[in-house]
């Protein structure tokens, strides 16, 4: 039998309006292979870190438990009994699984020297000291005691901070709290969604 491509079409449109005058449903057949994605995986309950709104979400992970292995992450979804989201999340939340995965990801610091065409790894000691050390010479050159009308002023205008989105609120809070006792005036805070 020669079918030519418009019958091919004809056909196919009627089997599909065929199965769904019937009633075949596929949600079903989705939920099925949703829950065998993550049928051994261990769910673990917890809050979006990119904003202020606090949205749950759910994070799993497949793991032997073992003492020195760490469980890999292999799916994220939001929670559907969390009051705040009810199982949505935006578009950053929903990329959560691709922060957390990501083979570029940094795990440690790197400095780029002046002068350098390149990065070199350095410790955390290393890195605190030398961004302490930084902050403090900044801080000690451009600190402003009294105004111009030899009103005390105590602030810094030599750097600013600038804190990101996907800060927690609790790290966002410490470093509004730290930048103020050092008299930093430039404060901006970017937990927009």
């Amino acid at each position: 039998m020669d079918t030519s491509r418009r019958d091919f079409f004809k056909i196919s449109a009627m089997g599909g309006a065929a199965v769904s005058f019937l009633g075949f449903d596929l949600a079903p057949a989705y939920a099925q292979l949703q829950e065998l994605k993550i049928a051994r995986a261990q769910e673990t309950r917890s809050i979006c870190p990119y904003c202020a709104v606090g949205c749950g979400v759910l994070i799993y992970t497949i793991g032997d438990k073992a003492k020195n292995v760490t469980p890999q992450v292999i799916h994220v979804e939001g929670d559907p009994d969390h009051p705040t989201n009810r199982g949505t999340l935006c578009p950053k939340g929903a990329s959560l699984h691709q922060d957390i995965l990501n083979p570029r990801r940094l795990l440690k610091p790197e400095v780029r020297r002046p002068a350098s065409d390149h990065w070199e790894d350095i410790s955390w000691d290393q890195a605190l000291d030398e961004i302490a050390r930084r902050i403090k010479k900044t801080r000690d050159d451009t600190f402003v005691e009294k105004d111009t009308q030899d009103r005390t002023a105590n602030r810094c205008e030599g750097f600013a901070w600038i804190g990101g989105c996907t800060d927690t609120n609790e790290f966002n809070y410490l470093v509004v709290k730290t930048m103020r006792s050092l008299g930093v005036t430039y404060i901006e805070n970017q937990a927009r969604v």
